[in-house]
């Protein structure tokens, strides 16, 4: 703890983002942890629900590489788990970051800026994110199980660029909405 302390003091910005950074991926990958759990069985539960049911958006038939797929970027085709996956990953993303909002305004930023205007923020972030990686696992999932990828290369890809894009992303917002003075109106 010494060195940190004597870096610190000797590099306080630097310190700042290394601490800031730790914590945020700590928390992230807590949480990202938590989401997958909600996935094992919530898809299941959704599927008793709303049966096997399509839902995409745009919904557009392309292939790439030989190999057919739609293309979405809100929901699922049925060969991608459909409304029932749609609705458990929305739900465990919705309730993941009911739990990382908080952990990462008040601890790793330790922010006191306005609550309701940080939060709509991180919202739209985690909106653009979820859209983002929809559309690549659209793509993805499809195109590499037709070459033969086994599920588990493919899940751990899946899962590693689209939490690298998802921590880039919210990681970029939550350092501009958490820092000192943001909402505050700007002195002329």
């Amino acid at each position: 703890m010494k060195f940190f302390e004597q870096f610190s003091e000797k590099h306080p910005k630097a310190a700042q983002w290394i601490r800031e950074g730790g914590l945020f991926l700590i928390f992230s990958y807590v949480v990202t942890f938590i989401k997958y759990l909600m996935l094992t069985f919530l898809p299941g539960f959704f599927q008793g629900i709303v049966g096997q049911t399509e839902w995409t958006w745009p919904g557009i038939q392309v292939q790439m590489f030989g190999v057919p797929f739609t293309l979405s970027v809100i929901g699922n085709s049925l060969a991608d788990g459909g409304l029932a996956f749609t609705l458990a990953n929305y739900t465990s993303i919705l309730l993941g970051e009911c739990i990382n909002f908080p952990l990462q305004r008040n601890v790793t930023f330790r922010s006191h800026g306005p609550i309701l205007p940080q939060a709509l923020c991180h919202l739209g972030g985690t909106i653009a994110v979820m859209l983002i990686m929809n559309l690549f696992t659209c793509i993805w999932n499809p195109v590499t199980a037709a070459f033969g990828v086994p599920d588990a290369v493919r899940n751990i890809v899946t899962t590693v660029a689209t939490g690298g894009v998802a921590m880039i992303i919210i990681f970029a917002v939550d350092k501009t909405i958490f820092a000192p003075g943001f909402g505050k109106k700007k002195e002329a």
